[in-house]
């Protein structure tokens, strides 16, 4: 019988990441190559290679994607349109008007992901509660169709006022359209976000819109290149929500890619905490180019419904609450108009890389500091020569301008980038009202482990997590993720009022939705969980807490039980409740799973410890120190380690600096203790 292998990839911007587990015997392989970013369907089918895993023995290959981020960011897709109700064509460029920094008069709105040129706006109207007050006006709306077919535009955005109450005329847009149009993709806003608020519903049915053709094609060639070397499994795609889909899902729904490259470092902290005696994580992740931060709670990461790609751009779809800040071992370090130093966003990325990879690079990074500090071995675990005198002079070029000297300006670079990993870990951890000390840090990534001390110390935690597959952390996690779909529908009701019969009957629709796509994937009603939630708001606010549901036929006498778990969910999220206001509905949600097979429990640790007691001058807070150097195949369970050390494992290298001490528990992962 043919080994069967369980394949996770993450593309990130520099490194294309694998990690794969055998389905009998429970052996394990890692990968790691650059990302191809002309084609990075290329890196894939690379990794697959580099690990040296046949394609005809792959079960399911699950792969998290940044493509449709780096698209988005860089305003990279081909022309798209958007046609929206009169009086509403700039609603996606004005937004809500907020303002990021409120007394910086020089500040500018994104780009907008839409040209005005190719916004039409169309005469219609339907009231909140669905009724027609203005019928379409299809005159205007052939006009409109036949010009966006003229410009050759081939991706179209439907978002009309108040549609989510009633659909009938972006259904009717949509035909006229497509009689224009027939090749298009067309996309309406109620079947992307049908609930209220229009700016989150329009600008992210402008985003599926902008989307469509870059992921539908970028799946097109992965698939093609899968098949063309033997591939016969099940290609799924990492999703924003924590979960996967399959590749025909998401090329109708791209916009629930945002998150899909960091949702594996999401879903290994899940795993850490179900095979670890950590309840609540942070989960941080640092590859070349970003660095992710996010909490995970009781094994679940946590969602959000306010993330935004930019300033006023947000993605109003279901997502892990994930935090990124542009500091990576491929950020570079430079300086601004004021003579101050400062560090990313913009990374060297796999091309050309720091300096000392001799690919071409020649301004300074993070990974051009820590190899000059003594923290990377030039010979990188054996992986490849760094140039050492390339970094050197990388470093000194930028020492120059500052007035420091070399090493100053070195470890000056790690501290900004430390602090602002901090600060990223600080915006989730403050945004969702936790405590820090309440949790412990779990580092991933090739760079995470050389930065994670100190990002902890900063944030006054008491402990961090280094697992033995830091570097390939996220294509773990992604192993370890389920098939999940979220579908909402908006439904306004006052608690007290509500209508049962209405309550279950909208329930009952979305869970059709939710098992249809499922049904999609592959799996079958019998293999499904399936979960309720509401939004839910008191009278008044602007804002809404997710409230756990109960399944089944929801009875009168259930609404007190309800109203207790909004009343939990909101001191969990904002510290207060009250009795004193009446509770709303805002918009009904069900989330449906199907359950995967769940990686088995690795032991990454050595069997027996040859510590050989190796040791190099390292540099820390302005001096050489003498620091301990072990491999990760010195170290099994009980080992301890004390810091300063460095250990080196297979794709990442751990720096625990002077006060620290670590142990390396059942599973190989190294505890590290912070003294504050």
């Amino acid at each position: 019988m043919l080994d069967m292998w369980r394949v996770g990839i993450d593309v990130g911007g520099t490194f294309t990441d694998l990690f794969a587990w055998e389905e009998t015997d429970k052996s394990y392989k890692t990968a790691k190559v650059l990302t191809t970013k002309d084609d990075r369907s290329r890196g894939v089918v690379q990794s697959i290679e580099a690990a040296g895993i046949a394609f005809d023995q792959i079960s399911f290959l699950m792969h998290g994607t940044t493509t449709a981020t780096n698209s988005l960011i860089e305003r990279n897709y081909p022309d798209a349109a958007f046609i929206t109700t009169e009086g509403f064509r700039d609603t996606i460029e004005i937004g809500r008007q907020h303002r990021k920094a409120l007394y910086d008069p020089y500040q500018s709105k994104p780009e907008p992901l839409i040209r005005r040129r190719n916004r039409f706006a169309i005469p219609e109207r339907m009231s909140a509660k669905g009724q027609p007050r203005r019928p379409l006006d299809e005159d205007i709306a052939q006009q409109v169709a036949e010009t966006i077919a003229r410009r050759g535009i081939q991706s179209v955005g439907i978002g009309f006022i108040n549609s989510y109450s009633n659909p009938a005329h972006e259904q009717r847009m949509r035909q006229i359209v497509r009689e224009a149009n027939p090749q298009a993709h067309i996309v309406i806003s109620a079947e992307t976000r049908p609930i209220f608020r229009e700016h989150g519903r329009f600008t992210t049915t402008a985003i599926r819109a902008c989307m469509m053709p870059v992921m539908t094609s970028y799946f097109d060639r992965l698939e093609d290149a899968l098949r063309a070397k033997g591939f016969r499994g099940s290609l799924l795609i990492l999703k924003s929500n924590g979960g996967v889909m399959g590749a025909k899902n998401a090329k109708d729904r791209p916009e629930e890619l945002i998150e899909s490259g960091p949702a594996g470092g999401v879903a290994y902290a899940s795993y850490l905490s179900r095979t670890t005696d950590f309840d609540n994580i942070i989960h941080t992740d640092v590859g070349g180019t970003s660095f992710d931060a996010s909490i995970v709670e009781h094994g679940k990461g946590l969602i959000t419904r306010s993330y935004e790609l930019e300033w006023e751009v947000p993605v109003s779809v279901p997502m892990l609450d994930i935090h990124s800040v542009g500091a990576g071992g491929g950020s570079i370090g430079w300086v601004d108009e004021g003579g101050s130093l400062r560090v990313g966003p913009r990374s060297a990325g796999s091309e050309p890389g720091p300096a000392c990879y001799r690919r071409g690079g020649a301004e300074p990074t993070i990974t051009d500091a820590n190899l000059i500090l003594g923290r990377l071995n030039p010979s990188l675990s054996d992986k490849f020569e760094l140039d050492v005198a390339a970094a050197e002079r990388a470093i000194d070029g930028l020492a120059a301008k500052i007035g420091l000297s070399r090493l100053e300006t070195a470890e000056g670079m790690i501290r900004i980038s430390c602090e602002t990993m901090a600060q990223a870990v600080k915006g989730v951890v403050v945004a969702r009202a936790r405590d820090p000390r309440d949790f412990v840090l779990a580092s991933f990534g090739g760079a995470g482990p050389m930065h994670a001390c100190f990002v902890a110390q900063a944030m006054n935690i008491p402990k961090v997590i280094i697992p033995g597959q830091a570097g390939v952390a996220s294509a773990f996690g992604a192993t370890a993720m389920n098939i999940r779909h979220d579908v909402e529908a908006f439904h306004y009701a006052s608690l007290d009022d509500v209508d049962v019969a209405d309550l279950n009957r909208l329930y009952a629709e979305l869970e059709d939705k939710a098992l249809n796509r499922l049904l999609a994937d592959g799996i079958g009603a019998s293999e499904t969980k399936i979960t309720r939630t509401a939004q839910m708001r008191y009278v008044g606010q602007t804002y809404e807490v997710d409230t756990d549901i109960p399944n089944g036929t929801i009875k009168k006498e259930q609404i007190s039980s309800i109203a207790d778990a909004f009343h939990n969910a909101h001191r969990l999220e904002y510290g207060v409740s009250s009795d004193d206001f009446p509770i709303a509905f805002v918009a009904l949600g069900v989330t449906a799973v199907g359950a995967l097979t769940e990686p088995p429990h690795f032991n990454f640790g050595a069997k027996q410890s040859r510590a050989n007691g190796a040791s190099r001058d390292v540099y820390f807070d302005g001096h050489w120190i003498k620091s301990s150097l072990y491999s990760s195949g010195e170290l099994q369970p009980g080992s301890t380690v004390k810091g300063p050390s460095i250990v080196e494992y297979t794709d990442s290298i751990a720096v625990l600096p002077p006060g620290t001490s670590g142990k390396v528990d059942d599973s190989g992962n190294l505890i590290v203790t912070i003294a504050n």
